[in-house]
């Protein structure tokens, strides 16, 4: 009975310890639960769902990736807000910070009457008040107004390059924004005419370093065109282009240039912007006349201000002209008035005395001799022609052969003078006028040549005119774009330096014997197209090392003068020449030798720049190897 007892005992002892520990098991694992369910909401809500909840027991750990610390303080501390802190287990890891990339830095510079502006970033290794000093030596000693800040790190490659160029820049153009950075570099300017916008660009472009990227957006004033002209043809071989072209707006600009190639223009053409347009209905009317050429499929329709002048070719059939002048007429706006013509074939001699129609005929040759022939009115005609071609030509290269025809049309000095004027627009060629034809042919170096023609003799000529032009660009004639740059006059003058070396007797400043005829060949580069380079040129003197080094240094800044003084005698500009003796400095030779010293007695010809550095000519090219592109360079002393 006790032994009955006892195991009843123990089986109610250990029933009751099993159902204890489910219950506590299940009490755990509804903690565990609810603890990773309630802070993985809270995570959630805070915004933190890149966190991972798991529960180990009584424990809450919180893994992941925090993209920042303060994500991750911010994780943990929500999960503590749920739990108890001390059950929190911290497993977040952090994304490891990107390292930080040096900024870009760039200059924005701006310049007009009221000074020059600048603002940026700049490395803080720039002293700031020699660079003002340079931005306001570059302005014109104007006013700087320095909004630049700074940043502690390197220099990038190029950043130097840069900035000198845009210094340079910004001397050359006194209405101009610049903006530099260490690979490029941006102008936008203003200047005063066409002409001068070229010449800038020009030279821009030529002192541009090497590898940088260089943007230019330079404009002029919109041009006053008179009169304000419009030509477009299709001539005998079907090729579409325009003589001139000009016009009011953008707008008008585009719709132009879409009826030209509607009616079979091809590559790149472009329309002058300028002021003086008759009628706001230009564009307009220009379209209608454009496509009058098209359906005629050749000839050429002319608009001086409001005169329109459509020529057929000879071939047109009456039917057909007559439609389309018909249909002309009754769509152009009414402030115009137009001629139309369908004229014979040109039979044109061109010698001035064939049997044909009446000819005067004259002729540029590309030295610039003209010839005048063929026929004028009379004896006060025929003096008056040739006056105007000497003011034209030049009184020595003007040769006239003129004969007297009486019977002559009226108005042929008109049609002689018109002619001439516009011979004079071409390098070389030749003008042919006849009573109802004016042919004008030849080269320039003028890219707005046929404008300045068309426009010349529409003018002139009134309504109906019929005159062709044959006229081509070409650049090697251009006196903006066949300018060489200042690399290239230097290795000109280094050139026939070498080939005969400006030698001096010892002890001896005077120039003689060959070294004469040298110098007549330095002076005619300089005088030359180099005379309308900028550029600075250094003649360096150098002896051998015999005698004191005192005396060596003032013979040589003695031969080095009688070099520059030579030049002057020869009416070279030399107000950006300079003469410097360096004596026995930077010998190209071994001073031991006879023929070591003879070599370095010598002149030396170099480009100037202004840059710190150690002073030296292209005639020390051991000493100094950028000397091998002969340029100096130069202290600011």
């Amino acid at each position: 009975m006790a032994l009955r007892s006892r195991i009843i005992t123990v089986t109610t002892l250990i029933v009751a310890g099993g159902l204890c520990y489910v219950s506590a098991t299940a009490a755990a694992g509804m903690i565990e639960s609810g603890s990773r369910s309630a802070v993985k909401t809270a995570l959630i809500e805070a915004g933190t769902d890149w966190a991972k909840v798991e529960t180990d027991g009584l424990q809450v750990q919180v893994s992941g990736t925090a993209p920042t610390e303060a994500d991750r303080f911010r994780a943990l501390s929500t999960a503590a807000k749920v739990v108890d802190a001390s059950r929190v287990i911290d497993q977040v890891e952090v994304t490891p910070a990107k390292p930080i990339t040096a900024p870009k830095f760039s200059i924005e510079i701006l310049r007009n009457d009221d000074g020059v502006s600048m603002i940026g970033l700049i490395p803080a290794t720039i002293d700031r008040e020699e660079f003002a000093e340079d931005i306001s030596d570059a302005g014109d000693d104007t006013e700087v107004t320095d909004l630049l800040e700074t940043a502690d790190y390197p220099v990038p490659d190029g950043w130097d390059d840069a900035v000198d160029f845009g210094l340079e820049a910004l001397e050359l153009l006194p209405r101009s924004k610049i903006s530099i950075s260490a690979d490029q570099v941006a102008i936008t300017a203003i200047s005063s005419s066409g002409s001068e916008k070229r010449q800038l660009e020009a030279r821009l472009q030529r002192r541009a370093p090497d590898g940088l990227n260089l943007r230019i957006n330079i404009t002029a004033p919109r041009p006053v065109i008179t009169p304000f002209t419009l030509r477009f043809l299709i001539d005998e071989n079907g090729t579409a282009r325009f003589d001139a072209c000009s016009a009011d707006t953008e707008a008008s600009r585009r719709r132009i240039l879409a009826a030209a190639r509607a009616a079979g223009l091809e590559g790149d053409a472009d329309c002058v912007l300028g002021l003086g347009v008759p009628t706001p209905e230009w564009a307009e009317a220009a379209d209608l006349g454009i496509k009058a050429v098209g359906e005629l499929g050749g000839g050429s329709i002319t608009f001086s201000d409001a005169d329109v002048s459509l020529l057929a070719t000879p071939d047109t059939g009456q039917s057909a002209f007559d439609r389309v002048v018909g249909e002309l007429e009754s769509n152009l706006p009414d402030v115009f008035s137009l001629t139309s013509t369908l004229p014979e074939k040109v039979n044109v001699n061109g010698t001035g005395e064939g049997n044909g129609p009446p000819e005067f005929v004259a002729t540029r040759s590309p030295e610039g001799n003209v010839q005048l022939r063929g026929r004028v009115t009379n004896a006060q005609v025929r003096e008056a022609v040739e006056s105007f071609a000497k003011a034209h030509f030049g009184s020595q290269a003007v040769y006239a052969a003129t004969r007297i025809d009486p019977a002559l049309p009226d108005g042929w000095p008109v049609r002689v003078l018109a002619g001439l004027q516009a011979l004079s627009e071409v390098n070389n060629g030749s003008v042919i006028v006849q009573p109802s034809y004016i042919e004008v042919r030849g080269l320039t170096g003028n890219p707005e040549a046929k404008a300045e023609i068309a426009r010349h003799l529409a003018a002139r000529l009134g309504e109906g005119a019929h005159f062709k032009i044959e006229v081509t660009y070409t650049e090697a004639l251009d006196p903006l774009a066949a300018l060489p740059s200042a690399e290239e006059c230097i290795a000109k003058i280094k050139a026939i330096n070498e080939a005969t070396k400006i030698t001096f007797e010892p002890g001896s400043v005077e120039i003689t014997g060959d070294a004469v005829g040298v110098m007549d060949k330095i002076a005619d580069v300089l005088k030359d197209k180099c005379a309308k380079v900028e550029m600075n040129i250094e003649i360096s003197g150098y002896t051998d090392s015999q005698g004191r080094e005192e005396m060596n240094q003032q013979l040589s800044q003695q031969r080095a003068e009688a070099v520059l003084n030579a030049l002057a005698a020869r009416r070279v500009l030399t107000s950006r020449i300079e003469a410097r003796g360096y004596g026995e400095e930077n010998p190209i030779a071994d001073n031991d030798t006879e023929a070591g010293r003879e070599a370095n007695r010598r002149i030396a010809f170099g480009l100037v720049t202004e840059e710190a550095g150690a002073e030296a000519s292209d005639g020390a090219e051991e000493a100094n190897p950028a000397a091998e592109d002969g340029q100096v360079e130069k202290t600011g002393e």
